[in-house]
């Protein structure tokens, strides 16, 4: 949502401040357009008071000082000019040791002359016939107090428009933060999918969202449906296939095979192996991986009840403790965690002398279960062994039950790290490690 939030505030601020500086920039332009315009007049009238100045004397054509205004009189007093004769030319006092230069074309120069004292100068040229002579008379305004009014008028018109720019981003920021609500609210609320405290997304929406939400919850309920229909069907299959599983071992027992030792050891071996590798598979199948929506395991709500049930199966002579962090939930399925914690935590029961610790809390990398016991443990030089096969202790060395080929393919399933080692208690110590979920 900030993402879009800055992207809409970039391209607002480019727009604004393209088309703001056309506008100014243009208002200006056409302001000096008129302005010049209007200026132009005014120097035609200068030209023309001017030529009325010039009179006939006893010794020809004379210009009458009189009929001049008084800024012509001023030096550098901002209005100049210069008559040209065939033989004669006049200049203005105001000029004073400045040299006004000639125009070729008649009418307003386009570019400004320079001046004295830093003044830029609008020069006129005008042609006339008086007295049968040619008389070209030029007439300059200074007009630098002008263009230090535009340079204000800038500063003014680039103050304002800041400040309007300011003023439309906070209105843009807060319009388009009222629009996107809906939409952070469901960004929340799919977080909240992610994290297992709800199973679906409210469907109180603006008409936009609604067809999206629909989808999203379609999905969730369609998926919950498939998990629950595919765990029910290899239930089933597993429950089918142990019927004549066990009638083939039944036949295998009988006195008629008695008589042939070695073709009813080797039907036995391989009865076992498709048992066990029926049962590894779907168990295997059966897993969930990342949990669904609601489906997280929430370790204050079903460790008590696990544990319990651990009491009730191997006595009470047995110190059971759990400890994890308040709130604490972890981010996969409830049945599979369930199955993986029932089957290390029993493995310990069986083994351990009088106390049993499972530690739960979340590390930088993700999660870490660790279950500690006192009972005999394991030897270091069997441990990676173990690991390494992935099967069943009890296969490896006699008396010791415990069953790592379902919780290993959970493991796995997940991304995470299994590992065997001396526990405090003196006994064995099992660490499970679990990366973060993906998001």
């Amino acid at each position: 949502m900030r993402s879009i939030q800055r992207r809409l505030s970039l391209g607002l601020v480019s727009v604004l401040l393209i088309v703001g500086l056309l506008l100014a920039q243009s208002s200006l332009w056409l302001f000096d357009r008129s302005l010049r315009g209007y200026l132009q007049t005014t120097l035609q009238d200068e030209t023309q008071t001017l030529l009325g100045a010039v009179v006939r004397g006893p010794n020809g054509l004379q210009l009458d000082e009189r009929r001049l205004s008084a800024a012509y009189k001023r030096p550098y007093s901002g209005l100049y000019f210069r008559i040209d004769l065939n033989e004669q030319s006049w200049r203005s006092r105001s000029l004073w040791d400045r040299e006004l230069h000639t125009v070729e074309a008649e009418g307003l120069k386009d570019a400004l002359g320079d001046g004295p004292q830093g003044q830029q100068w609008l020069v006129y040229r005008a042609d006339y016939q008086r007295y049968g002579q040619p008389i070209v008379i030029h007439v300059a305004r200074d007009y630098r107090p002008i263009l230090d009014s535009f340079s204000q008028v800038q500063k003014v018109i680039l103050g304002l428009g800041v400040s309007a720019l300011v003023l439309i981003l906070l209105l843009q920021r807060l319009i388009v933060s009222r629009a996107l609500r809906p939409l952070e609210q469901v960004r929340r609320q799919l977080l909240q999918l992610q994290q297992g405290q709800r199973s679906q997304l409210d469907q109180q929406v603006p008409l936009e969202l609604e067809p999206l939400v629909a989808q999203i919850n379609h999905l969730l309920a369609h998926t919950e449906d498939t998990l629950k229909r595919s765990r029910n069907a290899l239930g089933n299959l597993g429950h089918a296939l142990k019927t004549p599983l066990a009638v083939l071992v039944s036949l295998a027992t009988r006195e008629e095979l008695k008589q042939l030792p070695q073709l009813r050891e080797s039907l036995d071996g391989q009865l076992q192996q498709i048992e066990q590798r029926i049962a590894r598979e779907l168990g295997r199948a059966r897993l969930a991986g990342e949990a669904l929506p609601g489906a997280h395991f929430d370790c204050a709500s079903e460790l008590p009840e696990l544990f319990s049930t651990l009491t009730m199966i191997h006595g009470n002579h047995l110190q059971l403790e759990w400890q994890a962090e308040p709130g604490l939930r972890l981010p996969w399925d409830r049945e599979d965690l369930l199955e993986l914690l029932g089957n290390l935590l029993d493995n310990a029961c069986k083994w351990a002398d009088s106390q049993v610790q499972l530690h739960i809390c979340k590390v930088t990398a993700g999660y870490q279960l660790t279950i500690d016991d006192d009972g005999p443990g394991i030897d270091a030089a069997l441990r990676d062994e173990v690991l390494s096969r992935g099967s069943r202790l009890d296969e490896q060395v006699a008396g010791h039950g415990l069953g790592l080929g379902i919780v290993r393919d959970i493991v796995d399933a997940w991304g995470g790290i299994l590992q065997l080692a001396e526990s405090p208690l003196d006994g064995l110590r099992v660490t499970v490690s679990l990366p973060l979920k993906r998001t």
